[in-house]
């Protein structure tokens, strides 16, 4: 059976409380049961990992050895622009990566506009809320 990994980042833990103008009011709970739902209704198996460490996630990554985990998606949060750790983590694993923000952050600050992940990633999405999840998702899919 095919296994998607589905990763999320730090303050991801957060959501419904945090910033709901921005991240909207859904919560982490919530998305989960989406990435659920869709897994059973495309019959493959989903893994659901979020971590506020970086070092955690870097190996989460670079535990899922190709063939064990058919794609990745990824929203590593802040760590989109800041962590080479993660971006090498997923360059060396080569396996189809989908990145995914809920929020537009080619709209926000200037020092979001720029992804250390996009560059290894097979595709980005964001700005759709919780449905940046959802295409992400069935974007994973697709590469498999």
């Amino acid at each position: 059976m095919k296994r998607i990994l589905v990763i999320h980042g730090p303050n991801l833990d957060l959501l419904g409380k945090r910033e709901p103008k921005i991240y909207g009011r859904v919560t982490l709970a919530g998305v989960n049961k989406l990435l659920k739902k869709l897994a059973k209704t495309h019959k493959v198996s989903v893994e659901i990992f979020q971590s506020n460490h970086e070092g955690e996630i870097v190996s989460k990554i670079g535990g899922a050895k190709k063939g064990s985990v058919s794609a990745i998606v990824i929203n590593p949060a802040a760590y989109t622009h800041t962590s080479v750790a993660i971006r090498d983590a997923i360059a060396a694993v080569r396996i189809p990566t989908v990145e995914v923000h809920l929020s537009n952050i080619y709209s926000r600050e200037a020092f979001r506009h720029q992804s250390l992940v996009a560059p290894v990633a097979s595709g980005q999405i964001s700005g759709f809320g919780e449905k940046s999840y959802e295409l992400g998702f069935l974007a994973a899919l697709g590469l498999l």
